[in-house]
């Protein structure tokens, strides 16, 4: 079956694309007022007032709300798991990697859950944050098909420089909000991205149609549910926890450990932590199987006879953990975690895997533990540096790379600007201090 995306010569904006883009500088100076804004339809020029009332950034990347793990409890949860079979059927029939667009599902506050479709496109728009986990409410990137959906609660169409967010300017996108089909609460949100056979007339009713087949859908199976287990008892589905742990260890010499606000109503609390104890958090947060003392003293000390010296360290640790954060104490034989602990190390790796090279970049503050020389650190510390350069020059765009290219990471790496050479056009101004710094560096090498 062939694509229901191929490019319609028919299809164009409302407006030319300078008259928008003009009108979207003068809201973002203040110019409320301005004739300008009446060359945008009233649908955008609403969103991006409400837009600058949650001072949402006009370049901002959005927010990842669901680490890998939460995403995938949550998923199996959700009620659209059953019917994204029945999305990939309506929307991306035949070959869905060169469908030519990005479908995604998010859930009713604008989460995106499920983002499949062209690998090229998926490769460019994960550079802006679209990927899955990633918050794309309105009150988080501002106007968007996605979110703007769910605000209105009915399909919406944006062109590209109607986007309130300059990154995502380059991208066109029609969505639809899913609801219950006996309440008509929101349930999500189905959304197409790609270039302008994106908003055609044919993508809304497509969007559309998929949106209410999938609720007549979960209607049936419903009530082939009701008729299934009138005789069994309910189950609690299984939930995400509101409470949460990060240790932040990209960049700092001393690990900083965050605990989010518990369902209880318990307040978050910051702790900073030696970088002994960072280490050895950080080992049993990337080791959730567990280490054995001997293990772990290798890892950490870079001597497996070091057991003598980590038990002392770990009295320590659990007193330390045990006021603020009873629930990360270690556990012994083997230690081992029991309670979830995130890193921001894994974070980033989480969002390279998903394609979200931008976000993975501004997430990637440094080094992990730069000033640490621990085997099982400096392990880590060479597998974030390798995996985010390898990702990025394989996948990413021509601005994430020029970006990455300004890090401390990236300060003695010629092939990547000579990558970034190759892939910017041949007049742009951008060439000249990539030349002069490859000509920098040659001659330090000759000489």
């Amino acid at each position: 079956m062939s694509s229901p995306w191929s490019p319609r010569r028919e299809v164009s904006p409302e407006t030319s694309r300078l008259l928008i883009e003009r009108a979207h500088e003068e809201i973002l100076a203040g110019n409320d007022a301005d004739r300008r804004l009446l060359d945008v339809r009233p649908l955008v020029r609403d969103s991006w007032r409400r837009a600058l009332a949650q001072l949402v950034g006009a370049e901002a990347l959005p927010p990842l709300d669901l680490s890998a793990d939460e995403l995938d409890e949550y998923r199996r949860a959700h009620p659209l798991a059953g019917v994204i079979d029945m999305v990939r059927g309506l929307l991306l029939p035949g070959e869905a990697s060169r469908s030519g667009v990005v479908v995604a599902v998010g859930d009713a506050a604008g989460r995106l859950l499920w983002v499949e479709g062209d690998r090229s496109i998926r490769a460019l728009t994960g550079d802006m944050g679209f990927v899955e986990g990633a918050n794309w409410s309105e009150d988080a990137v501002g106007t968007a098909a996605p979110g703007t959906a769910l605000r209105l609660d009915r399909s919406v169409q944006i062109h590209g420089a109607e986007h309130f967010n300059r990154l995502v300017q380059p991208w066109s996108c029609t969505a639809a909000p899913v609801h219950d089909p006996e309440t008509r609460r929101i349930l999500g949100v189905i959304d197409v991205t790609g270039g302008t056979e994106a908003v055609s007339p044919q993508a809304q009713l497509l969007v559309d149609a998929t949106a209410r087949a999938i609720e007549g859908e979960l209607m049936v199976a419903r009530l082939r549910e009701r008729a299934q287990s009138r005789s069994r008892p309910r189950r609690n589905a299984p939930r995400v926890e509101t409470d949460r742990a990060t240790l932040r260890v990209l960049g700092r010499d001393r690990g900083l450990l965050e605990l989010a606000g518990a369902a209880d109503g318990s307040p978050a609390t910051t702790i900073e932590l030696t970088t002994r104890h960072a280490e050895i958090l950080l080992m049993l947060a990337t080791h959730r199987q567990g280490l054995s003392a001997e293990r772990l003293g290798e890892l950490v000390y870079g001597d497996p006879d070091a057991a003598d010296t980590l038990r002392p360290e770990m009295v320590r640790l659990r007193r330390a953990l045990a006021k603020s954060a009873p629930a990360l104490v270690p556990a012994s034989r083997p230690y081992r975690l029991t309670a979830d602990l995130e890193t921001d190390a894994q974070q980033v790796l989480s969002l390279l895997d998903r394609g979200a090279h931008r976000v993975a970049l501004a997430a990637y503050r440094g080094d992990v533990l730069p000033d640490s020389i621990a085997p099982g650190v400096d392990e880590l510390r060479d597998t974030m540096r390798t995996t985010l350069r390898e990702a990025l020059m394989s996948e990413a765009s021509v601005e994430v790379l020029l970006a990455y290219a300004e890090t401390d990471a990236a300060a003695e790496d010629p092939d990547l600007w000579r990558l970034c050479l190759q892939m910017l056009p041949p007049r742009s101004p951008r060439r000249a201090a990539l030349v002069a710094r490859l000509e920098r560096w040659e001659a330090d090498e000759s000489g």
